[in-house]
């Protein structure tokens, strides 16, 4: 017992150290929800919804493939959708101030 401890103990010695993929995921992240992807995912939506309704005779690969572009341009284009909205997405913690905390007494401060 005393060794399966002693092997694991470096296991449980890891802080909180970041991941070698987080970085990149974090840039992928602030690439698709920036300002520069809004646009493209309107331009997207533009061209596609535009090429359905006036493209005339597509043919069964290039209509999918336009379902395909207008797609990914409204899921590009969520994150604005929602912000117009007035929606931020979730939040961890408390930012516009101290949250009301429990006293011993039970009755809450605000």
């Amino acid at each position: 017992m005393v060794f399966c401890t002693a092997l694991a103990a470096p296991a449980f010695a890891g802080g909180g150290g970041g991941l070698p993929w987080e970085a990149p995921l974090q840039q992928v992240q602030q690439s698709i929800t920036g300002p520069v992807a809004g646009f493209i995912a309107l331009a997207a939506v533009a061209i596609a919804g535009g090429m359905l309704i006036f493209g005339g005779e597509l043919n069964d690969f290039a209509r999918r493939l336009m379902y395909v572009v207008l797609v990914a341009g409204i899921l590009l284009g969520a994150t604005q959708i929602v912000g117009l909205f007035g929606a931020s997405g979730a939040s961890i913690g408390d930012v516009a101030g101290e949250a009301p905390r429990a006293s011993a007494g039970g009755s809450i401060n605000g």
